[in-house]
């Protein structure tokens, strides 16, 4: 007789327990598909549109030592992502602006409205690097990549040219997780990255474009 009872006990109890595993893993589905959603976010500044613009990158002179060509490489970033992503936008050609820079040592002394003559444009993306490096202050053995600018707009046709009509801090880190050593990627490849993702946001800030709902939990492979 008790068998028979725990018999049909199981038989009765089984169906429950499969149902709350199907319903846990579909519910932990539905929370990964939550977190891999991406929203449409319009740009924090409008005004490249239609215009004749210049990126103009500068550092300080020990980071350049360290790393001569992160002005070239982010000027012509953030120039490629504007002349494809911002409509009607005629952007000045990246050598022409680093040949320009070379000729005019005193360039960064310069008022802005003359800056702005000076490339014969009408905007003037200004963007800043206050702090670039590839590892952790004191660590050489793991890998922190981080990019770091205040990156200003200069109106030539402003009010007041010489002053910035909008300041945005922009920072570009890489790799997304901690603890990955030189064993695991190469100074090449973190250098990559964390220059992808500062050249990136970057060029968001001009132009409509989609970012994770979840930045901390947003895995494009999960999605895929």
């Amino acid at each position: 007789m008790r068998r028979r009872v725990t018999l049909i006990l199981g038989l009765c109890i089984a169906p429950m327990l499969a149902g709350c595993a199907i319903g846990h893993l579909a519910a932990a589905m539905g929370q990964n598909f939550e977190y891999q959603k991406q929203i449409e976010v319009l740009p924090q500044y409008e005004g490249l549109q239609g215009k004749r613009v210049a990126v103009v990158v500068d550092a300080e002179m020990s980071t350049l030592y360290e790393h001569p060509d992160l002005v070239g490489k982010i000027t012509s970033g953030v120039t490629a992502r504007i002349g494809r992503d911002v409509p009607g936008t005629k952007v000045l050609r990246p050598s022409d602006v680093i040949a320009w820079q070379w000729r005019t040592p005193q360039w960064n002394a310069m008022p802005y409205g003359e800056m702005a003559e000076a490339l014969n444009v009408d905007r003037v993306v200004l963007i800043e690097v206050y702090e670039y490096r590839l590892n952790p202050p004191g660590n050489r053995w793991l890998w922190d990549g981080l990019c770091a600018a205040n990156v200003s707009v200069i109106e030539a046709d402003g009010f007041d040219p010489d002053t910035f009509v909008d300041t945005f801090s922009v920072t570009g880190e890489f790799p997304p997780v901690e603890g990955v050593d030189r064993a695991q990627a190469t100074a090449q490849a973190i250098e990559t990255g964390v220059l992808a993702e500062f050249i990136k946001r970057t060029a968001w800030l001009f132009h409509t474009h989609l970012e994770p709902k979840y930045p901390d939990k947003y895995r494009p492979q999960a999605g895929s």
